[in-house]
């Protein structure tokens, strides 16, 4: 990944170079697309200045290149403007060297559209070269071109940042009363066009100085080879030495080339097509059409792909063996284990036996019962008074809590034990019938009959010991699972 800028512009990769700045394809992260970023690399008041007067310029038209917007991190500075991958018309002259007629035409036309919305901003360029001048990558399609490069440009009637005599711009370039120290004007960029028309043509540099010196002893020169007239007369009207007899606006001569078209011979069937190529080249690694692409996402990274499949795995291991844990502690279920031994290397243990539990058989009301008949402590005892069963050696799940006692004490009237050693007339212990005195006398339940235990029922130690062992197990293997996460 390159570096961010400001924490918006992620810088790619250099695309080209300037007279003060490097331009970078960039990324913005706020807008989601990608944009050249023109970088300063002089931080000095002068440069400064110009970089200001740069950037401030916003000018909307489809055949210009303004900065859109600007950012600055500790001494660096940089504005961003459209991306443009088709290179400048310096690289379609690389391609195909001089260029037809018609095709010419159309991109002196967009440069013309454009140089009249930026002159009608008050907006002198002074740097019209073909380097400036950018091409969108349209294929064999309509060419679509864009005036670029706004860095010595200045409105008229602003204080210039030069001094007396010094002349800015590309040599090769400048227009004769430039070269005299003039202030700038509309008509010294219209110069500029021609030569750039020229250039296209002939495709190779014109000589701009033998040119002016041909006009001023010669007059308008004929066409030169391979330029039509018709055209040849409009070019002639940008070439002028003498800017009162130049065109004056951009428009102006937009409308005598629209009418030099029309005289134009139509093209041949044989003529090559001109195809704007991509001069950028492809994104490097680490960027797709939509943006930087995540690390886990790149392509030929089989260890970033193995490690998070890795830990995919690890993630779902980790959660299904809390589970298994946790049902095992909570339920502590007795089903019949298999008989290897389990991956934690815990053992488990045989369930205890279960008994059933016997019914008791109620008795049938006005039957009555026989003398000397045992009766159980309880009704909801589950064993008889005859066979008291070993409590140390039944199951937990086969034993009744005893809540009778409570629930007669509390939701029924005091009753009064009827006639009889031990027995009571409402089925409930004589202690818990009126409280004794003077005159009665209450014959304590015998230890040797079935009652209700003193101390609540459960397992033996041989059974519950080896239970909280595994539970503790059970938790220790848990705690294990989440600290190898």
């Amino acid at each position: 990944m390159g570096e961010v800028f400001a924490g918006r512009y992620e810088l790619i990769d250099p695309i080209g170079r300037g007279g003060v700045g490097a331009v970078w394809r960039a990324w913005d992260h706020r807008r989601r697309r990608y944009v050249a970023a023109k970088v300063l690399q002089q931080s000095d008041a002068h440069t400064l200045l110009r970089f200001v007067r740069e950037q401030a310029l916003r000018i909307e038209h489809p055949h210009v290149l303004a900065p859109a917007s600007w950012a600055a991190d500790d001494d660096k500075v940089l504005f961003t403007m459209d991306l443009v991958s088709g290179g400048s018309l310096a690289h379609v002259i690389g391609d195909y060297g001089p260029l037809p007629p018609r095709f010419v035409c159309t991109l002196l036309d967009q440069l013309l559209s454009g140089l009249s919305t930026v002159h009608a901003e008050g907006v002198v360029h002074r740097d019209i070269k073909p380097a400036n001048i950018l091409m969108e990558a349209t294929g064999t399609g309509r060419p679509h071109l864009r005036l670029s490069d706004f860095g010595i440009s200045m409105r008229k009637g602003e204080p210039r940042l030069t001094e007396t005599n010094y002349v800015v711009g590309t040599p090769g370039y400048f227009a004769p009363e430039q070269m005299m120290g003039s202030e700038p004007d509309f008509p010294a960029d219209l110069f500029a066009v021609g030569l750039v028309a020229l250039y296209l043509l002939q495709g190779k540099k014109p000589d701009s100085q033998a040119l002016v010196e041909h006009f001023a002893s010669h007059g308008t020169p004929s066409a030169p080879q391979g330029i039509p007239e018709p055209l040849w007369q409009v070019l002639a009207g940008l070439l002028q030495p003498d800017p009162q007899a130049r065109f004056r606006t951009a428009t102006g001569a937009r409308k005598a080339l629209t009418a030099a078209v029309e005289m134009l011979p139509d093209p041949g069937f044989d003529d090559e097509p001109v195809e704007v190529f991509d001069q950028i080249g492809p994104l490097p690694e680490g960027f797709g059409p939509a943006g930087p692409i995540p690390a886990t996402q790149l392509p030929g990274r089989p260890d970033l792909q193995q490690a998070q499949a890795t830990q995919g795995l690890t993630q779902q291991a980790v959660q299904q063996t809390g589970q298994q844990t946790g049902q095992q502690a909570v339920q502590q279920s007795y089903a019949q284990p298999p008989v290897s031994m389990s991956e934690t290397g815990s053992f488990h243990l045989p369930p205890p036996p279960q008994y059933p539990a016997p019914t008791p058989q109620a008795a049938q009301p006005g039957t009555p019962t026989p003398p000397g008949t045992q009766h159980p402590a309880h009704p909801a005892s589950p064993f008889p008074a005859s066979a008291a069963p070993d409590l140390s050696q039944a199951p937990t799940s086969a034993l009744q809590h005893e809540q009778a006692l409570t629930r007669a004490y509390t939701a029924q009237h005091l009753q009064v034990p009827a006639a009889g050693p031990g027995v009571s007339g409402a089925g409930a212990p004589p202690y818990f019938g009126q409280p004794p005195s003077s005159s009665s006398q209450v014959t304590p339940p015998s230890r040797t009959a079935a009652h209700a235990p003193d101390k609540r029922p459960g397992p033996s130690t041989k059974v519950a010991v080896p239970v909280l062992l595994v539970a503790l197990i059970c938790f220790a293997v848990g705690i294990w699972a989440l600290t190898q996460a």
